[in-house]
């Protein structure tokens, strides 16, 4: 299986105490997943609209059920799990685009591939790996958007809020479970450490769930393996795309 193409480092000298892509426009209404093993396309989903909105300057809602049934040829299987790189990958070889959320509704079930040509709108040029660096990752969130990301999910089954700080030995970071979109970071109080750095994180279990469907969790320590599947997609013309051979 060929290794997916590296994102070059980007400067870091400007990157801003605190980010949101929420304040800019570049996401969507927290969504579920349902009882389906979908959260990569979600992650990936989330990712390929604010890739499109940064050039488009439009959010679109797009659809998840669509990699669920259509996404077949690199290894992602609907509800049984899957891996925002190998949607991309996908995405790119068959040329699949996505079709809107409204056009193509979200199931929470393995179906039949119903895409659509002329119903898609979406495309994908390329796709790259971001560095495992929280610094370099903090730039490239600011520079090509909202990120998808795998992350060890354990301890996100007890999150109601604030600044989570798990214990590695509850948390193992080589033990990826979940794919979530990487939408901002700051600083912030937490309860016994005093200030500390964060990554907003959000999730696909709907907006009852943690801080209105978000988490934030520590930032700088590699915390559940957030920073070693860090990904995104990129659309053509943006200039970036260019310099990243697939």
């Amino acid at each position: 299986k060929e290794d997916p193409p590296v994102a070059p480092d980007l400067p870091t000298g400007d990157i801003p105490a605190s980010f949101d892509w929420r304040e800019k426009g570049a996401v969507n209404e927290v969504k579920n997943q349902g009882q389906c093993g979908s959260c990569w396309s979600f992650a990936t989903v989330a990712n390929i609209e604010g890739v499109n909105f940064m050039k488009t300057g439009k959010l679109l809602s797009l659809s998840e059920q669509e990699l669920v049934d259509c996404d077949k040829k690199t290894g992602d299987q609907g509800c049984q799990g899957g891996l925002p790189l190998n949607a991309y990958k996908d995405m790119v070889d068959s040329k699949l685009g996505l079709e809107e959320e409204g056009d193509y509704p979200y199931k929470a079930t393995d179906g039949k591939c119903q895409a659509t040509q002329g119903k898609e709108k979406v495309f994908i040029s390329s796709y790259a790996q971001i560095s495992k660096n929280e610094t370099q990752i903090a730039a490239a969130l600011v520079h090509y958007g909202p990120l998808a990301i795998g992350i060890n999910a354990g301890p996100m089954q007890f999150y109601f809020g604030g600044i989570a700080n798990p214990w590695k030995i509850l948390c193992n970071p080589k033990a990826l479970d979940h794919g979530v979109a990487l939408v901002g970071f700051g600083t912030g109080k937490t309860v016994l450490h005093g200030q500390r750095d964060y990554w907003v994180i959000r999730n696909s279990w709907g907006p009852s769930w943690g801080e209105k469907g978000y988490y934030r969790i520590i930032r700088g320590t590699g915390a559940c393996g957030l920073n070693t599947m860090v990904s995104t997609a990129m659309i053509g013309g943006e200039g970036e795309g260019s310099s990243i051979v697939v």
